[in-house]
């Protein structure tokens, strides 16, 4: 189950979004910030989160890690630091060079892990709320794979295939679907 606090953010996940974004060659503009999805780090100390943001007509996956700390040897894929009212200085990098975040997207190709489950608590660390998460990820045809063969996708490709031929990750949100992940 992941644990979200009722929190302040500084940047705002919105603000994170959008600055990530405008570095990207894709260009600008408004962002809509769609939703996300979360899997757990089975040690619990990685917050790892898929969102899904989109810019006009295009649509965008961007998966992150949350930490406590720096990441050793990770400083050219740092994103942001982030000012959590609860949980203090986070460091929020690109998840596709975070190694727990890749085990995860590799147990979850293989069948081996599922989305977390969304667990809000308060001030008095008692649970308020179990939230549904407004992105949903399954697995279509689990395959264990290699973190050579992982493909993390950033620009998505709505109307991902029900059942495709290979191992990957389909988000769905708001009556739309892609694959977020997949093996090359």
């Amino acid at each position: 189950m992941a644990i979200l606090h009722k929190a302040t953010l500084n940047p705002t996940k919105l603000e994170l979004v959008t600055t990530y974004l405008d570095t990207m060659r894709w260009g600008g503009g408004p962002v809509d910030l769609v939703g996300g999805y979360r899997y757990d780090d089975p040690q619990g100390k990685v917050g790892i989160e898929g969102l899904i943001a989109t810019r006009g007509d295009d649509a965008f996956h961007l998966p992150l890690t949350y930490r406590d700390a720096p990441l050793a040897g990770a400083e050219g894929f740092l994103i942001a630091t982030m000012d959590h009212s609860v949980l203090g200085k986070r460091w929020v990098y690109d998840a596709t060079h975070d190694p727990v975040a890749v085990d995860a997207f590799l147990r979850a190709l293989a069948g081996e892990q599922e989305q977390a489950e969304l667990n809000v608590y308060g001030p008095d660390e008692k649970l308020i709320e179990v939230r549904t998460p407004p992105v949903v990820v399954r697995v279509a045809q689990p395959h264990v794979v290699t973190p050579s063969d992982l493909i993390l996708v950033r620009r998505l490709e709505l109307g991902a295939p029900q059942e495709p031929a290979q191992a990957m990750l389909i988000a769905e949100w708001a009556g739309n679907n892609s694959a977020v992940v997949a093996i090359g």
